[in-house]
């Protein structure tokens, strides 16, 4: 039994390969692009692992995909194949319509021409997880209820619309063509692998590099933290027993503030690794103009995924969030690795 992974080198996509294969003996072919945010370090461990190949191709490549369906009797397809950076899509949007619309309509042709021609119980038994983002369904008000399965479709930037887009394709790919097709919508995700342009693992890097500490606007934007540990073992419970055709909300249930999340890692490197000064970290903020059609608050209700499947986060949002600080303290060349060249002037650009 063999599951095809795609995007698998990326931060969530790495991570879920290492939980799988450290708690499965189920082979795992991951299909990836190995873009900037795509590391093959993520999956260094597995170099040995015969359970595990690599394959460098991407989603839009349907003679790639149709190859390894059919090489490896593949089972399962799970799609965390995407551009996902806010700030790159409103800086180019194309590249995110390329791979998160367009390559997810051809990965979906090529996994529905192999699954036609499986006999009919390997059929039944196949699934193919799409793995999207509460990003999707807008912004909230302070008061609003969180998300939930049935919210409304309202995305604010071009990448939610090309997130949505592809959501809506899969849907119809299961209800036109009756592909077992599972969608799940997560919240903020962080922990280790993260490419330091997201919140959590910019300012630790920033921090620890004695630069500013940039937040955008007044920093009082809220966000559902979830720990990528736990999303991964949520995604586990979709893949094996969810319904064919229905999507599943995933949540930490830890709203916060991106200004107080920045507090907070400021508080634990003044604890772990206290500037030479003696001042906090916290002195490194710095407020910037904020960025265009910024959705105020995301929150997630689970309660189908808690209820249907029995999934709940098993970690805290403080001892995920120190453990996840650690990490990048512990893996100094990793982080220097991938924030040197094109990074920096990624950054540069965007928070001058």
């Amino acid at each position: 039994m063999t599951i095809l992974v795609t995007g698998g080198a990326g931060f969530i996509g790495s991570n879920f390969i290492l939980d799988w294969l450290a708690g499965s003996g189920e082979a795992v072919v991951n299909l990836d692009k190995l873009t900037y945010a795509g590391n093959p370090r993520n999956l260094a461990s597995l170099a040995d692992d015969q359970r595990y190949r690599l394959v460098h191709a991407g989603i839009e490549d349907s003679a790639a995909t149709a190859a390894e369906l059919e090489r490896h009797a593949i089972r399962a397809v799970v799609n965390f194949a995407a551009e996902t950076h806010v700030d790159r899509s409103i800086a180019g949007p194309r590249a995110f319509v390329a791979t998160n619309v367009v390559g997810t309509l051809a990965l979906l042709e090529a996994v529905k021409a192999y699954w036609e021609k499986l006999p009919q119980s390997a059929r039944a038994a196949f699934r193919f997880l799409h793995i999207s983002t509460d990003e999707v369904y807008g912004s909230l008000g302070p008061d609003d209820p969180p998300f939930c399965e049935t919210t409304p479709y309202r995305p604010n930037s071009p990448y939610a619309a090309s997130k949505a887009a592809s959501d809506h394709l899969v849907r119809s790919f299961g209800e036109t063509y009756g592909l077992p097709v599972l969608i799940s919508n997560c919240s903020n995700n962080f922990g280790p692998y993260q490419f330091p342009e997201k919140l959590v693992p910019l300012i630790i890097c920033r921090a620890l590099a004695d630069e500013s500490l940039p937040v955008y606007g007044d920093g009082r934007q809220v966000r559902d933290w979830l720990h990528v540990a736990d999303h991964c073992a949520a995604l586990r419970r979709v893949l094996a027993d969810g319904r064919p055709g229905e999507a599943y909300a995933i949540g930490g249930g830890s709203e916060r503030a991106n200004i107080d999340v920045v507090h907070e890692i400021c508080a634990i490197l003044d604890r772990l690794r206290p500037r030479p000064d003696g001042r906090s970290y916290a002195d490194q903020i710095s407020f910037v103009k904020d960025r265009p059609g910024h959705d105020r608050r995301y929150a997630i209700d689970s309660t189908k995924l808690q209820g249907e499947l029995g999934w709940r986060p098993r970690q805290s949002f403080e001892a995920a969030l120190e453990k996840t600080v650690r990490w990048n303290l512990d893996n100094a060349d990793w982080v220097a690795e991938v924030t040197s060249g094109e990074y920096r002037r990624w950054i540069d650009r965007q928070y001058a």
